[in-house]
């Protein structure tokens, strides 16, 4: 029961959090820095399939080990340090294989990814403790 409400409150938190980001707060600097490369059209079931598993590793990697320790600290600190090494993989692999990458872009996204996975972890966790 613990795993289902940690991995529903982080999957509620990141889709609202991240949707805001890319909705509201950023979509002019993606839409800048990818010019040509970005989609028309988001692909729904590419996005939903990798906010599941995604969601799927915090709670695993994350929320479980931060709700042994009882710690929300540690939900925040090691979420953070898992989306900064998500994120990193997608971005640096980027710029190592595709032309014109942008650097800014990959910089800006380890870190929202980091300051995403810290908070949703620390959300799920929170919630988790309270089942």
């Amino acid at each position: 029961m613990q795993f289902l409400a940690a991995y529903a409150a982080a999957a509620v938190a990141m889709l609202i959090i991240d949707l805001v980001w890319l909705g509201l707060v950023a979509p002019g600097f993606y839409k800048e820095q990818l010019g040509p490369l970005m989609a028309d059209r988001i692909n729904w079931t590419a996005g939903l399939a990798f906010y599941a598993l995604y969601v799927f590793g915090i709670v695993v990697f994350v929320i479980q080990p931060a709700l042994a320790a009882g710690s929300l600290r540690h939900a925040l600190l090691f979420g953070a340090l898992f989306g900064l090494v998500a994120y990193a993989t997608y971005d640096l692999t980027n710029l190592a294989t595709l032309k014109g990458f942008p650097w800014k872009l990959a910089l800006v996204d380890m870190v929202w990814g980091a300051v995403l996975t810290g908070l949703v972890a620390m959300i799920g966790t929170a919630v988790a403790m309270r089942v």
